[in-house]
């Protein structure tokens, strides 16, 4: 019998290793390519691997060699494309790329698609990283995700731009607060206002801070702005230890045309579809990656892994979903490439979220995959065994916009616009939705949160009350980007601090307290999230109060008990005699309203008993003077 041919090279990536990357299935080859620190021939020193299978040749280059792709050549392994080389006596810190030559003897020098971390812009080197020996301590939190239903629990996320959440006083990196620095200053904001997961934009190494972190250059580095992946890790670990939920942006749409990154990494479309019709978005001016390319989904589906595995991440929200499923999204007519069955699906894209989603939901740790997703794609939460994407959530942006529409408007034209708040509850339970007034909703000449609102000065913190109240009490787990919930006035700039010195004028202060007494009222009643995705669980009162602009409205707790009843006035005009109709007999403790925020321990609270008299088709109801722009919850 013929002997197998021995194997040239350290054998750190081995036959296998190379097999199942080949297959799409090498869910941690993070641990294989890329550099890391090992022990080779009994010296210590650093690894590198890298997959370049148009390259004719690839070196490494570095400080280390005064960047000379003469002095440090990288062997090929057997029939993989993938090159490597050890460098003895090299450690963590050090800037280092690879210089490509392609078949048209041009030298590329690439930064590294697996590195750990990247040097601080406008540099564009990888930086050898150590991630192993952090000592988590989030064992409680961990354990409890893993546990708990998500879909039944209270989900209000934070969304934050690191950057620009804060900014300290100094010079250095412009200001920037520090992972370490950030996570204790914001973990008790957070906390105190009653979130329950911050969602942070933009973590993975990118050029260009006017991209916001959707432009990424370094999948697998947590950006320098802010530290090191040791740093991020404490990051995480912190906030986990004081109760809180770590979300990231994920961007596995496209990625920029940047000489350092994966544009035509090795001379030749690798990462990219091959076709500019697939391989380019026009309206971005960015490549698409190429969901049929078993390394190229494996890059992906690692990095997810990675996150959530390497950092205890627990949720990855997908951004720009729509643009992956579509084939003619952003393409004109004769520029986009049909699939084999001539429609505009992109097949190889569906296949690679139903492969995502599986193995994540397949580990059982609790972590959760969410879709941005604009349009009405079918099935984007169901299963993959029942014909769906498999994602956790999605979030839902047709609320967002017929809620803004409606919001925008001057109270007298509400009324001839109340389907734009009721129409949600036609779907609600379609997908597992996330209601969102993300980033999105206020940039781009778009008006901040507070500045859509209608009226002069005072009235706009009167409506955003409403609004705020409106949607907590709708179905479906929750969103609000930085700065909206106590009223930033300018746009959201990702170069300046928010507006944090608005926190001590009264009417902000009072729209920061109220929003907070609303997170803190949805934590501690399971009426408010416990069925979110079952028609049991929401019932109109009145739906059809158009031409007042009232919405009235009932969130059943699954043991009949400590339901809410949730009255919304959205016009200036009070109701000294309105009446609300309500499904039982007995007593209803005003648990909130507009003045006060919530009733505390402590406060004389305040009941109305129903009484039986017919009003909005109920056979119970109760007399209420509602306010102008009066907002009550009921606990009954």
């Amino acid at each position: 019998m013929a002997r197998s041919k021995k194997e040239v090279g350290t054998g750190f990536v081995t036959k296998m290793d190379r097999y199942l990357y080949g297959e799409g299935t090498h869910y941690e080859i993070y641990e294989k390519l890329g550099a890391h620190p090992k022990n080779y021939k009994g010296k210590d020193g650093m690894y590198f691997a890298v997959w370049a299978p148009h390259a004719v040749s690839v070196s490494l280059v570095g400080d280390f060699n005064n960047w000379d792709p003469e002095r440090s050549p990288m062997k090929q392994l057997e029939n993989s494309g993938i090159y490597e080389i050890f460098v003895p006596g090299l450690g963590t810190g050090e800037l280092y790329k690879y210089a490509i030559t392609t078949t048209g003897g041009k030298v590329l020098f690439k930064c590294d698609p697996y590195a750990y971390g990247a040097e601080f812009r406008p540099g564009t080197a990888s930086i050898t990283r150590d991630i192993s020996g952090f000592k988590w301590k989030d064992d409680i939190w961990m354990k409890k995700r893993k546990e708990q239903d998500i879909l039944a629990s209270p989900l209000s996320i934070y969304e934050v731009h690191l950057g620009s959440w804060k900014k300290q006083n100094r010079e250095e990196k412009e200001g920037y607060y520090t992972y370490i620095e950030a996570a204790h200053e914001l973990a008790a904001y957070v906390k105190e206002m009653g979130y329950t997961h911050v969602e942070l934009m933009g973590i993975a190494e990118h050029p260009y801070d006017g991209s916001w972190g959707y432009q990424v250059t370094g999948y697998y580095a947590p950006t320098s702005r802010y530290g090191t992946a040791a740093d991020f890790m404490y990051f995480v670990n912190y906030l986990h230890k004081q109760g809180i939920g770590v979300i990231l942006d994920w961007v596995p749409a496209h990625f920029p045309k940047d000489a350092h990154g994966l544009a035509d990494f090795d001379g030749e479309p690798l990462y990219e579809y091959a076709d500019s019709r697939k391989g380019e978005h026009p309206d971005w001016g960015t490549k698409v990656f190429d969901y049929g390319k078993h390394e190229v989904s494996n890059f992906l589906i690692a990095n997810a892994i990675y996150w959530i595995e390497k950092y205890h991440i627990d949720g990855l929200r997908v951004d720009a979903v729509a643009s992956m499923l579509y084939l003619d999204y952003g393409r004109s007519a004769g520029n986009w490439v049909p699939n084999k069955y001539g429609d505009n699906k992109n097949l190889e894209a569906i296949e690679f979220f139903k492969h995502l989603n599986s193995v994540i939901s397949g580990r059982g740790n609790g972590a959760m995959i969410i879709a941005e997703e604009s349009t009405a794609w079918p099935k984007v939460t169901a299963k993959p065994e029942d014909d769906g994407l498999g994602f956790k959530f999605k979030w839902n942006m047709g609320w967002m916009h017929d809620f803004l529409e409606y919001m925008k408007l001057d109270p007298y034209f509400r009324k001839f616009n109340h389907n734009k708040m009721t129409f949600g509850m036609t779907y609600a339970t379609s997908e597992n939705f996330i209601l969102v007034l993300s980033h999105d909703e206020v940039v781009h000449l778009k008006c901040s949160m507070i500045n859509k609102m209608p009226g002069i000065y005072e009235d706009k913190f009167a409506n955003l009350k409403v609004g705020y109240t409106f949607m907590i009490g709708h179905p479906g787990k929750k969103l609000l980007f930085m700065g909206q919930d106590f009223g930033q006035f300018h746009e959201w700039d990702e170069k300046v601090s928010l507006d944090w010195h608005l926190t001590e004028e009264p009417l902000h202060k009072d729209l920061q307290n109220y929003f907070k007494d609303l997170l803190h009222l949805y934590k501690k009643y399971p009426a408010l999230y416990s069925q979110d995705y079952d028609w049991k669980g929401f019932q109109w009162i009145n739906a059809n109060d158009q031409d007042r602009s009232i919405f009235s409205f009932v969130r059943h707790n699954l043991t009949g008990k400590q339901s809410l009843l949730f009255i919304c006035n959205f016009t200036p005009m009070e109701r000294p005699d309105y009446r609300v109709g309500v499904p039982k007999k007995g007593n209803y403790t005003l648990l909130l309203d507009e003045t006060h925020g919530s009733y505390k321990p402590g406060d004389q609270k305040i009941a109305y008993r129903s009484v039986k008299s017919e009003c909005d088709g109920q056979p119970f109801s109760f007399a209420y003077p509602l306010p102008a722009y009066g907002t009550a919850v009921f606990r009954f």
